[in-house]
């Protein structure tokens, strides 16, 4: 059975000073949908696959090609790269201030913050949403290097357990930061040097 480790949601917001909302899609003005509306969604974060991956699928084409003009009904081959295309385009993972929508090839799921009870990691650094009644949500194109995004999303409802976006204590309780100690090779001894 597969190590999981959990990130549990914190009790109170906590959200970055220092972090600046963005929007994840640059084709959408900030504050306005796709039908031109306002939004007041905050923060989002769109976890998918990379629409060059589409690429792939092209050069798949030409190799089947050959083979599927091959022998009557080898056409069929054709299936294949349509359903991978399909699945590249429908999965996806969208974080917003309000929740998570988790889109895969047949379904579309909302899941609000408060429904949430943890984030549990599998050994292949995925990420599953526990929900309050105890079931798990695996969360397509998330990983753990994406805890940090899911925190700043969600207003720190979701901790961060990699600490990315705490500041460090010297900034924050002098707001000098500190000389960094000298190089070992650059010790004050000038023995070594030849002249």
């Amino acid at each position: 059975m597969a190590e999981q480790k959990t990130v549990a949601p914190e009790a109170s917001p906590n959200p970055s000073p220092t972090a600046a909302s963005a929007p994840a899609d640059a084709d959408e003005p900030a504050g306005q949908d796709r039908k031109g509306g306002s939004v007041n969604e905050g923060r989002k974060a769109i976890f998918r696959i990379p629409a060059t991956s589409l690429l792939t699928i092209v050069i798949l084409l030409f190799c089947i090609t050959p083979a599927a003009f091959a022998a009557p009904g080898l056409q069929a081959l054709y299936l294949f790269p349509v359903a991978l295309t399909v699945w590249i385009i429908r999965i996806r993972t969208t974080a917003t201030s309000a929740g998570l929508t988790v889109r895969t090839v047949f379904s579309t799921r909302e899941l609000p913050w408060t429904s949430l009870k943890a984030l549990a990691i599998t050994r292949k650094s995925r990420v599953q949403a526990v929900l309050t009644d105890g079931t798990k949500v695996t969360l397509p194109t998330v990983r753990t290097r994406h805890l940090p995004v899911l925190s700043l999303v969600s207003d720190g409802l979701v901790s961060d357990p990699s600490g990315v976006l705490a500041e460090p204590e010297t900034e924050k309780n002098s707001g000098e930061r500190p000389e960094p100690e000298p190089d070992a090779r650059q010790g004050g001894d000038d023995s070594g040097d030849s002249r």
